[in-house]
């Protein structure tokens, strides 16, 4: 019987002995095939057209019945005016304390039904609501690849990016493409199905986010290769996949803040503990798990939270909102100390313990992936997410860093690798070592900052 959320912790004696040494699986993206190389593929969607599945990392969950708005409504940062069908938005909770607890994205269909798809945290912390709430609403789920029991996923859900992802659709409509809003949807037929389109940008160049019925799916995805075929499209892979966040500034979700407070016991009791709850690893080191906890103002979701209808952790928010504390960067880390300190200790005989391993082209060894960034030995942020990104040539983290240091140009320091070192899949015997990095915007890429959502 798997145990709650709850029981878990009070087995391992804490929050941070259970997710420090989480023996899950490591932060993988399931069934994602590799099609050519990462590297053609992150030039891919800079420079020509590429096509993206998404049909397997996610969890899908759909909501119905008069009180689905209302229950979403409650739960979401959101600002819901205007929300109809033919709409999406991100959708971002906080807990009873205003501490973020991730963001999927919320499709309202045409008939009526909401899509939530994302990451599992999200989909436990709606269910719960909406199981111990009074809303007359239901809920189906249908789990990503990596935990569905059996069968396919219910949807297919496909990218299409990059500068002809236009000409590309235009030929596989075999017509005009309809004007599309930037997060707005249209109905379309592709190969004699009728697919639903959302205007939508990965990577940080314009595109398309396409999903139907799974059964559709590959007469739709052969008839956009082949409609692409002329601009050389290129399926993406998973190695190239888990990098397109770095360049359109999209932070994966990271700790939510749902492991302590009392006001969060009950949803504690309530979630069985799975694939839904990550490790917690890097070099930041605190005693005290809610130090790790990020508000959405963070994460660069100003814009995003509105103060305009009542919802969970409400109060606490506005709190936060009068003097945010730290926002989202892009830092750029020092290439010298990468090829020396990293992988070049791989190649130092007599040296000792190498530093962590540096995978390519995404370096992430847990969910929850918290490295510290220093200035003059002072904590000012951490360090979020982290790869290489070919179309620029450079190692990147994103991270959520002090508002006073966040100018572009400043200089940090990062701490790559753990100590002390823990349990976890994924962590082999390494020295810490301490990495120089420039802050940069977020997103990284230009044309994501200045044009893609008006495209």
């Amino acid at each position: 019987m798997t145990e709650s959320l709850e029981d878990a912790i009070a087995a391992e004696g804490g929050v941070l002995p259970l997710l420090r040494n989480w023996k899950a699986r490591a932060h993988t993206l399931p069934i994602i095939a590799e099609h050519t190389d990462w590297q053609s593929e992150q030039h891919g969607w800079r420079d020509g057209v590429v096509l993206m599945d998404q049909s397997h990392h996610m969890t899908d969950l759909f909501l119905r019945g008069p009180d689905a708005l209302r229950l979403l409504t409650d739960l979401g940062v959101n600002s819901f005016e205007g929300f109809t069908p033919g709409h999406a938005k991100q959708f971002i909770p906080v807990d009873h304390y205003g501490r973020y607890i991730g963001d999927v994205v919320l499709f309202y269909l045409p008939d009526g039904t909401f899509d939530l798809v994302g990451r599992e945290i999200v989909m436990d912390w709606v269910q719960f609501h909406l199981e111990t709430g009074d809303y007359d609403a239901t809920a189906e789920r249908d789990e990503n690849s990596a935990v569905r029991r059996s069968g396919p996923p219910k949807l297919y859900r496909y990218e299409l990016q990059g500068p002809y992802a236009q000409e590309v659709m235009a030929k596989v409509l075999d017509g005009p493409v309809p004007e599309i809003k930037f997060f707005h949807m249209a109905e379309l037929r592709i190969a004699g199905h009728a697919v639903h389109a959302l205007r939508h940008g990965m990577a940080g160049r314009p595109g398309y986010e396409l999903f139907g019925p799974w059964a559709d799916g590959e007469d739709v995805r052969d008839a956009i290769l082949q409609a692409g075929a002329e601009h050389g499209i290129l399926q993406v892979g998973g190695k190239a996949y888990s990098t397109a966040n770095l360049e359109s500034g999209w932070i994966p979700p990271t700790l939510p803040g749902i492991f302590t407070g009392e006001k969060n016991k009950a949803f504690r009791e309530w979630v069985q503990i799975g694939n839904n709850i990550g490790a917690l690893g890097g070099s930041l080191v605190y005693d005290d798990i809610e130090d790790y906890y990020v508000t959405p103002f963070d994460l660069g979701y100003d814009k995003v939270v509105a103060f305009d209808h009542d919802f969970i952790g409400r109060e606490a928010l506005e709190a936060v909102a009068q003097d945010p504390k730290r926002t989202k960067v892009t830092l750029v880390w020092d290439a010298d100390d990468v090829t020396q300190k990293i992988f070049g200790s791989l190649f130092t005989p007599g040296r000792g313990l190498p530093a962590k391993l540096l995978n390519l082209p995404k370096t992430r060894y847990a969910l929850y992936q918290k490295d510290a960034i220093l200035i003059d030995g002072r904590i000012v942020g951490q360090s979020l997410d982290v790869g290489y990104i070919s179309n620029y040539k450079v190692f990147v983290s994103l991270a959520s860093i002090d508002r006073d240091q966040a100018a572009p140009g400043t200089e940090v320091t990062v701490l790559w690798g753990e100590k002390p070192l823990t349990s976890k899949p994924g962590v082999e015997p390494h020295e810490q070592v301490a990495i120089r990095a420039t802050v940069a915007p977020s997103p990284y890429e230009k044309y994501a900052r200045e044009g893609y959502r008006d495209k």
